[in-house]
């Protein structure tokens, strides 16, 4: 696979062993990581890696700062996207086995490096059950769909030029 690891100033150290670990599972990595010393703003670097994914380049992407929730607040924001912040194992396991995640947070702070790249491990190599849980992801897309839609009661909403139509023409982003 192809995985999009993207990372802020809060993640510089931890960032090398876990694009390594990426690799030494065998999958290609495009690192949008930030490997300065200055603060940054994690959006910017979580937008590129999350446009690739959009965009069909790569296969998943993960995503890194010090706690792991400002990554995983940008990347539910994009339609398509569901992602996970994993704190350990379980975590892992069942966020690609029941929600079929695509994309994995990582919290850099007070948090084990060996403990991350293990959940890096799992988290690439568990595959989704589907069944029922297949029928809850269709749901939770339908929700992002349904608030996706402009509300004519907020001003500017007339200018909201965000397409919003799937395959299905339902609005949501599958390919019914």
């Amino acid at each position: 696979m192809k995985i999009a690891f993207a990372s802020d100033h809060a993640a510089v150290e931890a960032r090398g062993p876990i694009v390594a670990e990426i690799e030494r599972l065998g999958h290609e990595v495009i690192d949008f990581g930030y490997d300065g010393s200055e603060s940054v703003d994690y959006p910017d670097f979580a937008i590129r890696a999350l446009r690739a994914f959009r965009q069909g380049e790569v296969d998943r992407v993960i995503l890194m700062c010090g706690t792991g929730l400002g990554m995983s607040y940008v990347a539910n924001k994009v339609t398509g996207v569901r992602c996970a912040r994993c704190l350990d194992e379980y975590d892992a396991q069942l966020c690609r086995t029941h929600n079929n995640t695509n994309c994995l947070a990582l919290r850099a702070r007070h948090q084990d490096p060996a403990l991350n790249r293990r959940i890096v491990e799992i988290w690439l190599t568990t595959p989704f059950e589907g069944g029922r849980h297949q029928r809850r992801i269709e749901k939770i897309e339908s929700v992002t769909a349904d608030f996706r839609a402009p509300d004519p009661t907020l001003p500017g909403a007339e200018d909201d030029d965000m397409d919003r139509t799937g395959g299905c023409g339902c609005g949501c982003s599958c390919d019914r």
